[in-house]
Order: C-alpha cells, then structure tokens, then sequence
C-alpha cells in the first residue's frame, strides 16, 4: 500500500465498493485529487480502511447502495476504531463505466488496441475504479445542488 504526498489539510474522501469476495477503496480529495485506490479481499477491507483513516483525513465514505450494502454499514459502524459517516450512493451501471474508465486509465497496448472498447476487457479487478465512480457521483449530486 503507497500513498501520496499529501496535505493532511484538506478532508478527503473515501469511496467503497463492496463486494462479498473483494472490495474497491478509493481516496479522493473535494478537488477530485486521486490520492489512492487499490483492491483488497472483503476480509481485510475493515483493516485496511482502519489503515486509510491513519494515513488520510477522510472526512466521509461513500459507498454503493445495492446488495450488500445494509451488511457492510452494519459491520463498519461496528468494527472500525474511528467512527465515519457513511453515505450510499446509487450504484446502477458503475461496473460498465469503470470498465470505459479503466482504458481511460491505462489506454490499451498492442494487439488490444486493436479491439473495439467495448469488446475489451480490464485484466485486472475494477473494484477500486467503481469505488473512484461512487465518489464522483456523490461530488457531483453535491455540485448540481447547489
């Protein structure tokens, strides 16, 4: 786990996918700053963000509201040492934008660049792009309110 040089100044916050096998964890500043994302087995995403919390001043974490959500806010309002407020975000399609995001990230080499975008396919977990996603919804829902 590497972090960035980062001015403790300024809140950030953390995006959360939950998953029943693996998570997506992500820290954004309120300028849209990528400081971190990672994926992580679900087993160690409660340490790991224990861990974030000590490295970042997360002011909030986002995270998706489908399936496992309710277990997942539950198991954090219980087990994290510092308490966080906890916003779900609606989630719908991030896995299909996190994969257009992914290639925005890291534009294909070779023979891949070669395949039409949406026939390509992420070799790695996106987790941590939906988390960077559930973020961006939420900074936006933010902005077109005001």
């Amino acid at each position: 786990m590497t972090f960035r040089e980062f001015s403790p100044t300024q809140p950030v916050i953390l995006g959360f996918d939950p998953g029943k096998d693996k998570c997506g964890l992500a820290v954004m500043g309120l300028d849209r700053q990528l400081h971190y994302h990672e994926v992580v087995p679900a087993k160690e995403a409660i340490a790991t963000i224990g861990t974030l919390q000590q490295n970042f001043p997360i002011s909030l974490l986002v995270m998706g509201n489908q399936t496992t959500a309710k277990r997942w806010k539950q198991q954090l309002s219980e087990e994290l040492t510092e308490a966080l407020n906890i916003i779900l975000v609606d989630e719908r399609y991030t896995t299909l934008e996190a994969r257009d995001r992914y290639w925005q990230m890291y534009p294909p080499k070779g023979l891949t660049k070669l395949l039409p975008q949406g026939m390509r396919q992420p070799p790695r977990p996106i987790d941590d792009i939906v988390a960077i996603l559930l973020i961006e919804r939420y900074l936006n829902r933010l902005t077109s309110e005001e």
